[in-house]
């Protein structure tokens, strides 16, 4: 088999590679493993688990945590996530005690190649993927509104990454805007469900 098709059975195994895994590349491999175990799935998978949650205290920030679904703030709040891939994307469906929201997950094209795109209904968010220090790291890079571009200005920010703590796989989630603060942050950890 020559180069060129070598490359094309590649491209075709990479198809089928979880979401995060076609996007990271060898990169994958260095994450700690829960990282991995919860990104690494071939079917639904179901994970519980605790978190802390913080909620922007203005009007905008309740406006833009109600229409999304966003939960409400407290500590140890029970959560479940559930994780269901398909058609080379996975859908996250996230219940904070009875408050549900999901997204849906795929590797970027185009000028979004190399990104991983979440979208929140209309909303679409490109978000670069940095490994450092055990941590995974999104970051919003883009975004655009029903595939129209929006301005650049306005993108939302937040530091957000997944580590391991004690085994486990950790998140800390902070979604802001310029010029509205925080609009929610979460964090806790995770297992698989019995």
């Amino acid at each position: 088999m020559n180069a060129v098709g070598q490359a094309a059975v590649r491209d075709e195994d990479n198809s089928r590679a979880p979401a995060f895994r076609r996007v990271l590349g060898p990169t994958f491999d260095t994450l700690p493993e829960p990282v991995r175990a919860l990104h690494d799935l071939a079917h639904e998978t179901r994970w519980t688990g605790r978190a802390e949650v913080r909620r922007g205290p203005g009007l905008i920030a309740r406006a833009v945590c109600a229409a999304i679904g966003f939960p409400r703030a407290g500590r140890s709040v029970p959560l479940t996530v559930t994780v269901t891939p398909g058609r080379g994307a996975e859908r996250w469906t996230r219940d904070f005690d009875g408050r549900r929201f999901a997204s849906v997950l795929r590797p970027g094209s185009g000028s979004d190649a190399g990104m991983m795109v979440e979208r929140f209904g209309a909303i679409s968010i490109a978000l670069l993927l940095r490994v450092e220090h055990g941590r995974l790291y999104l970051l919003p890079h883009r975004w655009s509104a029903f595939g129209v571009p929006l301005p650049r200005l306005l993108l939302p920010v937040g530091d957000s990454f997944e580590h391991a703590v004690d085994g486990r796989f950790a998140f800390d989630v902070e979604i802001g805007a310029p010029l509205v603060g925080r609009i929610v942050a979460y964090r806790g950890t995770l297992e698989p469900a019995a």
